[in-house]
């Protein structure tokens, strides 16, 4: 039995998915898995994600999406396959590991420190005695969106969209991935406002944030200028679907 199982979307990372770091972490604990999503990747993706899983079979597994369907689908399909295993922990992460594998821990801690608490969100906050490496424009932009998302749920939530999540193998956990997000890019905050919705007036134990200790920002982003100016739209549809502050 996995005592906790990551889920990692991947889509043509080839170039850059070294399987070095996922065979430490694994090795490191054999109560640790991996589920690999390939959302229909057209290079050698699938033969580094082979490499890794002949290294270590009995922990890794490779779900393979026939086409394309964008990261929000390949983490729901990842996640339904993880939180169906007799698992305590599931989450997802970056296959660029902008969030090192070694930050799963303090979210994992969290967990384990509040068992009312059914999820972990990783938080890239810039203090003193943290390394959050990232450019000044994504940061002011990422500030911008997170005070939107922070309106649309009537949250006080500081970062929806790091890509390192944990959550605890519940039922509530379970029905917020049953079914496809209608948002592509910011499913991060559908999600929030699914489990918010759930736990009601017990959001603030139930969901919490983790300030990382390290996070470095990877390459470019995929996202185009028309995502950021459909996002507004995108908040206010979410805010209208989870009014759970509004009932």
């Amino acid at each position: 039995m996995s005592d906790l199982i990551l889920v990692v979307p991947v889509y043509n990372e080839a170039s850059r998915l070294d399987p070095a770091p996922w065979l430490e972490f694994l090795a490191a604990d054999r109560s640790r898995a991996l589920i690999f999503v390939d959302d229909g990747s057209g290079d050698g993706t699938l033969a580094v994600l082979e490499t890794i899983r002949a290294a270590a079979p009995a922990q890794t597994s490779i779900l393979g999406l026939p086409e394309n369907r964008g990261k929000a689908e390949a983490v729901r399909h990842g996640m339904l396959q993880a939180l169906a295993a007799t698992v305590r922990y599931a989450g997802f992460i970056d296959a660029d590991l902008s969030a090192p594998l070694s930050e799963v821990s303090l979210l994992q801690v969290e967990l384990d420190a509040r068992p009312a608490a059914s999820a972990a969100f990783g938080s890239r906050v810039k203090l003193l005695g943290r390394q959050i490496v990232r450019s000044e424009r994504r940061h002011y932009l990422g500030r911008i969106f997170a005070t939107c998302a922070s309106f649309a749920l009537s949250l006080p939530v500081y970062d929806t969209q790091c890509g390192l999540k944990l959550f605890r193998n519940t039922p509530d956990v379970r029905a917020a991935f049953a079914t496809a997000f209608r948002s592509k890019w910011i499913f991060d905050v559908e999600l929030l406002a699914r489990l918010a919705d759930s736990a009601g007036a017990d959001v603030a134990s139930r969901i919490r944030e983790v300030p990382l200790q390290h996070w470095e920002e990877r390459g470019s982003s995929r996202l185009r200028m028309r995502d950021f100016l459909l996002a507004p739209f995108e908040l206010a549809r979410i805010r209208r679907l989870y009014p759970y502050r509004r009932r």
